[in-house]
């Protein structure tokens, strides 16, 4: 029996298929396409360029120094790291970032960082941790696996006439000695320590007791409950990637200010300025997490006040602080107002160029408030003569925090 051949049906504009891909994709043999070109473009070295750019942060120098093509560089680096993919280039970009700001102005702290740990080392502690880490916690620690327990922490400082926190970012090791199963932190990881407080930030590797998966927070032990289970917390961040990158920004913004070696964790408002002639005041605030409470309602601020006279201003304008005044205003619009001499128990002189700082600090019974007020000042070369400079008004609120479990139980 004679094979029929059947006819090819005319190629008409209404049989050609609408997407470009797919028109050129009907002229060619799938064999051909996955075993021939495929294969030659896969091996084309330039198209591997912006992958290792894009996912691993690979510069040129670094091929270089490396002698490899893209395409191996690429292969290696994901061979590596490739469960990180989603995360690395984020993670490594806020180190580098990091430790180029760091380097010529907190060379120290720079040097505290250690080597990235293994893939085995980061195995080992969910091992024996009974729980699985986070990836871009993971990921975070293959870069730098913590740093050296020294003053000052990587993690910010504060300092208070009374009070000094400064918090390491603590290696993996040391956290999985204090990865907590008790109730209360149950399933949570320390990611900081202060040797002076013994305050943490810790990361929840669970969700349990009302936490987040990967929530990053402050504990705040609730003081009026009779079970020790009852411990607050305030967020700091939804993940590690989230805690970790907006930390860095305000670091590497120079939103906090690099004073003697140490990172202090005061944020600025850029409108928070105010200028009386030649004088310009800027204010700086911080929470204290350590030494504030939930129940009780109780939250703890500090506040750093810049007085800078301007460099272009007339020598007889060189003046004495006198007093101080402050109109101190919670969230539910109560009113205090406290008068002094000085600040701080000083009487600073201000002369053309020079700037005088200082720092003190005040509560609120709600979870935010806000201060304003004027400084007093006598001219050196006029002593019969007064005037005010203005203290702008300056916003302070607590970060979101969450009631403990066990109280909305009990």
């Amino acid at each position: 029996m004679a094979a029929v051949e059947a006819e090819s049906a005319p190629l008409t504009l209404e049989s050609l298929p609408t997407d470009p891909l797919l028109l050129i994709l009907s002229f060619l043999d799938y064999r051909d396409l996955i075993n021939r070109r495929l294969s030659q473009l896969s091996s084309h070295d330039p198209l591997w360029r912006r992958h290792c750019k894009k996912y691993w942060l690979i510069s040129e120098e670094e091929k270089t120094q490396k002698n490899q093509c893209w395409k191996s560089l690429f292969i290696d680096t994901y061979s590596d790291v490739g469960r990180y993919i989603d995360h690395f280039a984020a993670i490594k970009k806020a180190w580098d970032d990091l430790k180029k700001y760091l380097e010529p102005r907190c060379p120290r702290m720079v040097l505290s960082l250690k080597e990235g740990a293994r893939e085995e080392d980061l195995d080992a502690v969910e091992a024996q941790i009974g729980c699985k880490l986070p990836d871009d916690y993971r990921c975070s620690y293959r870069i730098h696996n913590g740093q050296k327990l020294v003053v000052p922490g990587l993690l910010g400082s504060m300092a208070l006439s009374n009070h000094y926190r400064s918090e390491d970012l603590l290696d993996v090791d040391t956290a999985a000695g204090g990865f907590q199963q008790r109730q209360g932190l149950k399933y949570c990881l320390p990611l900081t320590f202060c040797i002076h407080t013994g305050l943490s930030q810790y990361i929840a590797v669970e969700a349990a007791e009302g936490r987040n998966k990967n929530e990053v927070f402050y504990q705040c032990p609730d003081q009026m409950a009779r079970n020790p289970a009852a411990i607050d917390m305030f967020i700091i961040g939804a993940t590690f990637t989230d805690w970790f990158t907006s930390y860095v920004n305000n670091v590497v913004s120079g939103g906090f200010p690099i004073i003697r070696d140490q990172i202090f964790r005061y944020i600025h408002d850029p409108e928070c300025v105010a200028t009386t002639g030649d004088i310009t005041v800027s204010v700086s605030t911080s929470f204290l997490p350590e030494l504030s409470s939930v129940h009780p309602p109780h939250y703890f601020f500090t506040y750093r006040i810049r007085i800078e006279m301007s460099k272009d201003a007339l020598p007889e304008k060189a003046c004495q602080l006198d007093s101080r005044y402050w109109r101190i205003t919670n969230a539910k619009g109560d009113v205090e107002e406290v008068q002094g001499p000085g600040v701080v128990g000083e009487f600073p002189i201000i002369s053309p160029g020079r700037v005088y700082e200082y720092t003190s600090c005040t509560t609120f019974s709600t979870t935010s408030g806000y201060m304003e007020g004027y400084y007093t000042f006598h001219f050196l070369y006029f002593k019969d003569k007064i005037f005010n400079v203005a203290i702008p008004r300056f916003h302070m609120a607590c970060p979101t925090f969450r009631v403990s479990i066990a109280r909305l139980v009990s």
